[in-house]
């Protein structure tokens, strides 16, 4: 029997997972799997979803449900339990049971792609945002002991407000890290609020949005000098990990 992958999103305008999956399968010969775009409109969508299409094994899951889909999860894998999002689940069905298990591969993904570019120095860093995407890089940062702060517009205890960011509280931070969607298309012009003049060449700047391929941030920061990168890597090796995780567990 032919089996399905797909991603749920909504809206999945920027989406690249069908096109890289398609890709794969065609340059692979791999003729009996496809991968197909689920934009629900409401998380409570996903069982109908999943009853609807008795082929499909896996489900890459993007904004806004990465929190949203916990409670309709069997088992959470531990380390995506402690981050407090899902970017992947594994459905299988036996005997008409169905198990659904959420997996994070963001997790994977970030850290990998930022292990090349980290320094000694880099033991402090700001993320830009509390939403789904976060988690990853707060899980990863604390795997690596890097001190962090959150930064969102409704700060939770702890986390800070984008108007208390300063020019001398952002060299405090040589890494910084945008979570949020401000600057991904079609919506390039937007930025993050930041006092750009705090950052220097001692900064690591990264953005995990992709398209576009330089965000305004990406590119005021590296006009100030700091070393960056967007979020392609992460999203290759996070697509690879959860393909795995599809066809192995």
């Amino acid at each position: 029997m032919a089996i399905k992958l797909g991603l749920i999103g909504y809206p999945l305008g920027h989406s690249f997972s069908k096109t890289y999956f398609t890709e794969k399968f065609e340059k692979a010969g791999i003729t009996d799997q496809s991968y197909e775009n689920y934009p629900i409109a409401n998380i409570a969508e996903l069982p109908e979803l999943i009853q609807s299409n008795p082929e499909l094994i896996g489900l890459n899951v993007t904004i806004p449900y990465k929190e949203q889909v916990l409670p309709y999860l069997n088992e959470i894998d531990p380390e995506a339990a402690q981050a407090g999002a899902v970017n992947t689940i594994r459905i299988t069905r036996t005997n008409q049971h169905l198990n659904l298990k959420g997996y994070n591969t963001d997790i994977y993904g970030f850290a990998m792609s930022i292990k090349p570019f980290l320094l000694s120095s880099h033991f402090r860093a700001l993320i830009l945002g509390n939403g789904g995407a976060s988690k990853a890089v707060v899980a990863v940062f604390k795997k690596l002991g890097i001190d962090f702060r959150i930064v969102s517009r409704n700060p939770s205890q702890g986390q800070l407000h984008w108007h208390e960011l300063n020019k001398d509280m952002i060299r405090h931070f040589p890494v910084i890290v945008n979570t949020t969607p401000l600057g991904m298309h079609p919506n390039t012009g937007d930025c993050p609020a930041l006092p750009f003049e705090g950052i220097d060449d001692a900064h690591f700047c990264v953005d995990l949005i992709y398209n576009p391929e330089k965000t305004i941030f990406l590119q005021r920061a590296a006009e100030r000098g700091a070393v960056t990168l967007n979020g392609l890597t992460m999203l290759k090796l996070q697509a690879e990990k959860a393909y795995e995780i599809f066809m192995t567990e």
